[in-house]
């Protein structure tokens, strides 16, 4: 039996999951700005006690690990390799786009048509892939300036969903009868049980002392503008 503890902060959802043998038992999850410093553990720890739960009890931690928001990401990744190191417990890395199809295909079981996450990357840029209805990668994962010929070739024949929170600001631009998007939340830790379970099962697991998130793109510091007097 495998029991995973499942994070997931790579955008504005703070999400922390447990699944046994692929089924989620627990879940704990909010969205609101800048939550997962100050909400992550507090989440492990509910989901811990709603599912009668010691931390030794688990057989692995996984995380989702982009792309996403840098911080969030920083935040989700350095809590479970510390719960690794302190458990002694295999950590594994979930690509957080694939998460997202696998959420969408576990709610349409008979979908026929593409899927394509889409993470928020500010303006108009998102970070984003393609997938099949079986979860292969049909567009491998990119950041991606959205304009009126983005996507052509996918949308000129099938049917494709853009689901994530970079879909929304895309709808009035991907003007196809072959577009369609939801507004439902894909990025929960709860769409992490199957890939996990899998990888567990696989024994993929990430290097915990060197494992780092899928940032996709460097974080830019900016210098705040000085106030005129």
């Amino acid at each position: 039996m495998a029991t995973i503890l499942q994070i997931e902060t790579a955008t504005q959802v703070c999400s922390v999951a447990l699944a046994v043998n692929g089924e989620t038992i627990a879940l704990k999850e909010e969205k609101a700005q800048n939550i997962h410093a100050a909400s992550l553990t507090l989440f492990i720890e509910e989901v811990m006690q709603t599912a009668k739960l010691n931390y030794v009890d688990l057989d692995a931690v996984a995380v989702s690990k982009g792309p996403g928001s840098y911080t969030g990401l920083r935040i989700g990744v350095s809590t479970a390799k510390g719960l690794c190191f302190a458990l002694d417990k295999p950590l594994i890395g979930i690509n957080t786009l694939q998460m997202m199809a696998s959420g969408f295909l576990a709610q349409h079981q008979n979908y026929g048509g593409l899927i394509c996450p889409m993470i928020d990357a500010r303006r108009m840029e998102v970070f984003t892939a393609v997938y099949n209805n079986k979860l292969h990668e049909v567009a491998s994962v990119n950041a991606k300036i959205i304009d009126e010929k983005s996507f052509v070739l996918e949308l000129d024949s099938n049917y494709v969903t853009f689901i994530g929170d970079g879909a929304a600001k895309c709808e009035t631009i991907l003007d196809s009868q072959n577009a369609h998007f939801s507004t439902l939340n894909f990025n929960s830790a709860a769409n992490m049980s199957g890939l996990a379970y899998q990888a567990f099962e696989n024994k993929v697991f990430e290097d915990v002392a060197y494992f780092e998130p899928f940032y996709l793109k460097d974080f830019v510091f900016t210098t705040p503008k000085q106030k005129l007097i």
